[in-house]
């Protein structure tokens, strides 16, 4: 059988599963869940993905993510090496935690978004001898199901500081009462009639109507040139670079070459912006700065630990930070 496509580019959306090594648990007890949740938190903060939703079962996980920057497999590289890291150490086992390449669908934000939401959440009752409960209990099991972000979907109280609500509410009216009200409702109707998503998979890779298909097709699939262009991640993150900078020289003070070239905390500052909100690694920054990819690894990693020290230097990043949140890179 083929392997399914892997289409990346700046501001996708994904249904993505993994599951355990011979189906065997990823998960042992709650400290397990409960650093899965951190870890896939930390990975959203470096890769600048949004999670729109998730949901984590005893084998196997359901993310709902958006790449604005194009960078799924890294985004999924770090995050799935960084938890099974935690899991052997803990568990003192070795080996794979994983079974193969984690699954990811391409989906249509406007057609199927909202759709995939609701199925990733009614994965806890869609397990072997719960189907045949009573619906009330299925969905009172629903909504006290801990690790899932559904809670998040109906009540502002128990929500993750890193999931994105706003945007799947907004085809129920928004992140209003009303809206969490009409997303709830929505789920009892799928759980009473079904909701079929999978069907609707074309290639095992692809979910969306007749036009974003077209689309897809056209862009990644038809155009035998497409290997030897620049990808679009490549193109989005040299604008972000040029961004990056120019706000990093406005807060600072410094000029283009003094943050490229010059030494101490702000380079180290701009080394984790690139690759974190530009999506650029650390050869490529290493490149752009004229130094070997591992002084970015090392400068990278002395910031944090001044920032954990430096109050100065932790605000003027938050600060950055959140310039940057609010501008198109």
């Amino acid at each position: 059988m083929a392997r399914p496509l892997r289409i990346q580019y700046p501001g996708a959306f994904y249904h993505l599963t993994n599951r355990g090594n011979e189906k065997k648990p990823i998960f042992r007890d709650d400290i397990d869940r409960t650093r899965f949740l951190e870890i896939l938190s930390q990975s959203v903060g470096i890769y600048q993905v949004v999670v729109h939703g998730f949901v984590m079962m005893s084998n196997h996980y359901h993310l709902l993510v958006e790449t604005p920057l194009g960078n799924l497999a890294e985004f999924m590289r770090h995050f799935n090496i960084t938890y099974t890291s935690h899991f052997n150490r803990r568990h003192n086992r070795p080996g794979h935690l994983f079974q193969g390449r984690y699954k990811s669908v391409l989906v249509e934000k406007d057609t199927y978004l909202a759709a995939v939401s609701r199925y990733i959440h009614l994965n806890p009752v869609k397990v072997r001898g719960f189907m045949s409960k009573p619906q009330a209990e299925q969905l009172a099991y629903l909504a006290g199901y801990k690790w899932s972000s559904l809670p998040g979907f109906t009540s502002l109280t128990k929500r993750d500081d890193f999931v994105e609500y706003g945007l799947v509410l907004s085809a129920f009216g928004g992140d209003t009462g009303a809206g969490r009200k009409r997303y709830k409702a929505q789920i009892a109707e799928d759980l009473a009639q079904g909701l079929a998503v999978k069907k609707r998979i074309i290639g095992q890779s692809l979910l969306g109507g007749q036009e974003f298909v077209d689309w897809v097709k056209n862009n990644f699939l038809d155009n035998p040139k497409v290997r030897e262009q620049p990808g679009a991640g490549k193109v989005y993150r040299y604008m972000a670079s040029e961004k990056i900078i120019t706000r990093i020289s406005a807060e600072t003070g410094r000029s283009s070459d003094e943050i490229l070239h010059g030494k101490g905390e702000i380079r180290q500052l701009a080394m984790d912006l690139l690759y974190r909100y530009g999506g650029m690694k650390n050869p490529e920054i290493g490149e752009l700065m004229g130094v070997d990819y591992s002084t970015v690894s090392q400068g990278r990693k002395r910031l944090a630990e001044k920032c954990g020290k430096n109050r100065k230097l932790a605000a003027l990043q938050k600060k950055i930070e959140e310039n940057l949140s609010r501008i198109k890179i």
